[in-house]
């Protein structure tokens, strides 16, 4: 063996080398690691075929090795790490010879290019970092973190560091509209890191806290890292439990665990919300605790008076807390009494199939003993009184077609038992009531009667809900009876419109928190995957952009704000009215919401289409579009290189020597430690990308293999993966921070101001894993 080494390990040090001699080698990323996978692959071939790689392998046919498979010990955990002392026979490290691997390597490229980037399940989802790279970089191109950091400064700048805590409210905020790190660290980088100095802050915190903050779009969804990793995670995932399911015995994952083996990119964004939120919280009391101790190097700042109209303390508690409380508090008790609640009356034609086992118990010794393992005695013999109840009842009923006076039953059954308000009519007239109030106190001298007429509206809409609407209501005659409180409603709405457009604060930071609402909840509500989301935020994006170019230019954004409402009223009309016309039989009222529906839809796409025409006018989005070719491209370039290096590794079984080394380990949660801290050393030397697409699918099938949360195991990586955002040497954020800085901030000043940051990045590792809820509980909530 050459030094002492084994083939196997000559060979991973020398992809690693030729990794890194390509990255240092100035050629771009994504071409420097399919060149890395071509020569590192020749270097072992040409050694291999020399016969100095030479592969010291378990000896399977030994004795020694037939006695621990008579023991019961499975095939797949026998490795040279756990069992050192096992014979073992020489072979080299390509055992077919390097041809018939580059074979077959040149034949896996092509399908897994195929599958991951031309077509297959995933390339829906890829589709939506296209989408969220152009919203992203629409947003920053439209100047909204201009607004924010201003505005946000003179809302933190009087308390002690209220500079750093403003980038971190302003960073958190551009990661849930932008994502992009880039982008986020640039702007401001140009426009904070100025003012701090100026106003005698420390270039090492200033320039620590906007590293850091501008990394939170890596976490916050939306979140590229969450689409690029999510994908890769949900195929791991599945995979690795199948393997573990017939390891075990079982014949699938759905039967050893109870569950199907999913984990999608929805539920993963889900996942990533807290986290992402509690980094930020972190990163802003730090700031706070630094500016504490450190008065003179961190201290408090007042940059003007916004203009807006003074408030008191009890006009603020009283219309910002106390009443919008209510109103919320309100309509929770309403619905726990059933007031407010569901009022889906529809009966299938069919009855529903009858309530399976918790379990399968159907199954063989060996898959009932790893399954009573698994899920604990007590649970089994709950499945075996479950399976044994319906099998004396005849086995699971079957779906029945249901007669017609058993559907005329449940469905007066399910009329008797509506609720008198509509949940829908209850939350959308919450949210209109908030604006009111919210209007009221931002400016309380204004004269309130067109609020008082929008409550009124709100009042008069529940009561027409209770007395004149029922379950059975048409939604044509719905709208009739709403017609009278909605327009009072609507009345007072655009009264306190036009108040809350006169405060600088929710004039800055509505627009875009609409944006965000309405993409993020699509996705945390389970409305639709991120694919569509990301469509309508990158629409979003362009007709926010194009109003703030049209306010800069002073003119009149009323197409792009008519625009917007018709993609409402195209929503509402949707989940309202059956627009199913080409049916027989189709009622007058469903005609007419179809001709409104399109005649929204053909509005909307016109005000999107103006909004491009705007940006193009105004040469804007023709760099939109080159910076979102140019990242995108670069993403799937380096997906198809790091398939080729991944090849190259599994080629000569550097993949099944990492995975041997392991699982040797008895201990999930060590295996799992090891894998964070190689990936947070890794992240000194390697981006996200090329951590994701070469690391992620060597280990993958371990770490996602166990008994694991999946979704806790993907935040934990991707949290993880930040941090190579902020290490040295080739912390990106710190390049792109140090190509916008001032002449007197040295790179000494950013290294040392990120270091706490870094350290309060595995901090908040260390609360993940010590508190996993924080990341469970909120795909828990909206799953049910």
């Amino acid at each position: 063996m050459l030094f002492g080494l084994d083939g196997v390990e000559i060979g991973l040090i020398i992809v690693f080398l030729c990794l890194f001699g390509g990255i240092l080698s100035g050629f771009p990323v994504a071409f420097a690691i399919g060149g890395a996978g071509v020569i590192s692959f020749g270097i072992i071939a040409a050694l291999d075929s020399a016969g100095i790689l030479i592969h010291q392998a378990i000896d399977t046919g030994s004795a020694m090795y037939a006695e621990l498979i008579s023991q019961g010990v499975k095939a797949d955990t026998i490795s040279i790490f756990r069992y050192p002392e096992l014979p073992r026979a020489a072979e080299p490290v390509f055992v077919g010879g390097w041809e018939q691997a580059m074979d077959r390597n040149l034949s896996f490229i092509v399908n897994r290019i195929n599958e991951r980037v031309l077509a297959g399940q995933s390339i829906e989802t890829l589709l939506a970092v296209v989408m969220f790279v152009l919203m992203g970089i629409t947003l920053e191109r439209s100047k909204i973190a201009n607004d924010l950091l201003t505005t946000m400064a003179r809302v933190f700048g009087p308390l002690p560091g209220g500079l750093a805590v403003s980038v971190v409210v302003v960073g958190a905020f551009l990661a849930a509209s932008t994502g992009i790190v880039g982008a986020t660290v640039v702007t401001m980088g140009l426009l904070s890191l100025p003012t701090m100095l100026r106003n005698g802050y420390s270039p090492q915190l200033a320039t620590g806290v906007i590293a850091a903050s501008g990394t939170l779009g890596q976490i916050i969804p939306p979140s590229i890292v969450i689409v690029l990793l999510g994908t890769l995670a949900g195929d791991l995932y599945s995979a690795a439990q199948e393997t573990r399911a017939q390891v075990a015995g079982c014949t699938d994952a759905l039967t050893y665990l109870g569950e199907p083996a999913v984990v999608s990119v929805g539920t993963l964004f889900q996942a990533a919300l807290l986290p992402g939120i509690m980094l930020a919280i972190l990163y802003g009391l730090y700031a706070f605790g630094y500016a504490l101790l450190n008065p003179s190097k961190a201290p408090a700042v007042a940059l003007g008076e916004s203009g807006n109209e003074p408030v008191t303390r009890r006009e603020a508690f009283t219309w910002f807390l106390g009443v919008p409380v209510a109103l919320i508090a309100g309509v929770i008790l309403l619905g726990q009494v059933n007031v407010i609640g569901n009022q889906y009356i529809v009966v299938d034609s069919f009855s529903d199939a009858g309530q399976t086992a918790s379990l399968r118990t159907n199954v063989s010794d060996d898959c009932a003993a790893s399954m009573i393992e698994l899920h604990g005695q007590e649970t089994w013999d709950q499945a075996l009184a479950e399976q044994a109840v319906i099998d004396e009842a005849g086995g699971v009923a079957e779906a029945q077609k249901l007669t017609e006076q058993e559907r005329t039953e449940i469905f007066a059954q399910r009329v008797a038992d509506a609720a008198p308000i509509g949940s829908g009519i209850a939350t959308g007239f919450l949210l209109l009531a908030l604006i009111l109030t919210t209007a009221r106190g931002v400016s309380p001298s204004a004269n309130p009667t067109p609020l008082l007429v929008g409550g009124a509206g709100v009042l008069l809409a529940l009561l027409a809900d209770i007395l004149l609407i029922s379950p059975v209501t048409t939604p044509g005659w719905t709208m009739i009876f709403l017609g009278l409180p909605l327009a009072m409603t609507l009345y007072g709405c655009r009264y306190a419109a036009g108040i809350l457009g006169k405060n600088e604060l929710l004039r800055v930071v509505f627009p875009p928190l609409v944006l965000i609402v309405a993409v993020l909840g699509s996705i945390l509500g389970g409305i639709t995957n991120p694919t569509p989301a990301a469509a309508l935020g990158a629409g979003g994006a362009i007709m926010l952009a194009a109003y703030r170019k049209l306010q800069d230019q002073e003119k009149s954004g009323a197409i792009i704000i008519w625009a917007t409402f018709a993609i409402i009223v195209m929503i509402l009309v949707g989940i309202n009215f059956d627009l199913r016309v080409n049916q027989e039989g189709a009622a007058i009222e469903n005609w007419i919401a179809f001709v409104v529906a399109k005649g929204a839809y053909l509005f909307a796409i016109f005000g999107i289409l103006y909004g491009c025409w705007v940006l193009m006018r105004g040469k804007v989005l023709t760099p939109i579009v080159r910076e979102t070719a140019k990242v995108t491209s670069m993403v799937f370039t380096i997906l198809i290189g790091s398939q080729l290096l991944n090849l190259v590794v599994i080629s000569f079984g550097g993949e099944e020597y990492i995975q041997g080394f392991l699982k040797s380990f008895d201990n999930e949660f060590t295996v799992f430690l090891i894998v964070m801290l190689v990936l947070f050393v890794l992240g000194f030397v390697l981006d996200f990308l090329e951590i994701i697409y070469i690391v992620i699918p060597i280990v993958g099938p371990v770490i996602y293999g166990g008994t694991f949360d999946p979704k806790w195991v993907t935040i934990m990586i991707a949290v993880n993966l930040q941090t190579s955002f902020l290490t040295p040497p080739f912390g990106f954020a710190l390049f792109y921070l140090r190509g916008v800085a001032p002449k007197e901030v040295t790179t000494g000043h950013i290294y040392k101001g990120i270091i706490p940051f870094v350290l309060i990045q595995v901090v908040g590792l260390g609360l993940l894993w010590a508190f996993p809820s924080v990341v469970t509980i909120l795909p828990a909530l909206i799953g049910q």
